[in-house]
Formats: structure tokens, C-alpha cells, sequence
């Protein structure tokens, strides 16, 4: 692909497919559903995860760390969330996250890629910050 072709953003196929596939991602997350955020991180040692205040690298840590942290808090509430499809096998993910009983606002980001496989997150990074920051 050369330079000078221009980009095709928000393919609305490619959004559909990623919306879908985030929202089974955080379907298990909340249910604490360890196989299906395992299945839907890349089983590969280049995959990182960068936590609130830990981090994985490779599918083999993000899988353990999973298992001793399979869910989120309760109430977690997203809001926000944005697809850019930046082709037809690259999409990244943005969304706002809250808690009821919680004065913090998570942010989430995560790179999909097609893979063989189907879609898989290659690389996903969480903060959170005190509210009025």
C-alpha cells in the first residue's frame, strides 16, 4: 500500500464486526469469564496489557493474571465508547468507564486486529484517574 492512497476509515462492516466483538469482550469481563477474554486476547508473546497498576506481557501472563482477576468491580458502567476502523483489519477501541461507587474515571483503549482466528486484541491499556482531573 503506498502512502499516497488514501485511508478508508469507519468501514461500517469492519465497526459492526469490532462493536460486536468488544461487546462479548466486556460481556466476559463483567461475568468474570476467563476463556472468553482469553480466547479474545492474541495468543502470542508480542500481546501486552498494561493494567491500572499491573502489566502483562505475552498471552501466557495475561492469561494468569486474568484467572486471579476475572472481573470488574461491580456497576461498571462504560460511556463514550468509540470504534475507529482504520482499515479493514485494524480497529481501535476507546471508552470511558464508571462506577457508582467509585469518584474515578477509567479509560480503556484496546487495538483489534483480524486475524485468522477472528478479531483478537493485540495490545490494551487501562487508567484511572479521580474524577475532576
Amino acid at each position: 500500500m503506498s502512502l499516497e492512497q488514501p485511508v478508508t476509515f469507519d468501514r461500517p462492516q469492519v465497526v459492526d464486526e469490532v462493536t460486536r466483538v468488544f461487546e462479548q469482550y466486556e460481556r466476559a469481563l463483567v461475568d468474570g469469564d476467563v476463556a472468553v477474554m482469553t480466547e479474545l486476547f492474541w495468543d502470542d508473546p508480542r500481546c501486552v496489557r498494561f493494567g491500572v497498576a499491573d502489566r502483562q506481557q505475552g498471552a501466557d501472563e495475561i492469561e494468569a493474571w486474568r484467572r486471579t482477576h476475572p472481573s470488574v468491580p461491580p456497576g461498571r458502567k462504560l460511556h463514550d465508547t468509540r470504534v475507529l476502523a482504520v482499515d479493514d483489519r485494524t480497529a481501535v477501541v476507546t471508552t470511558l468507564i464508571g462506577y457508582p461507587d467509585r469518584a474515578i474515571e477509567g479509560r480503556q483503549s484496546q487495538t483489534w486486529v483480524r486475524l485468522p482466528e477472528g478479531w483478537r486484541i493485540v495490545e490494551a491499556h487501562v487508567s484511572e484517574l479521580p474524577l475532576g482531573s
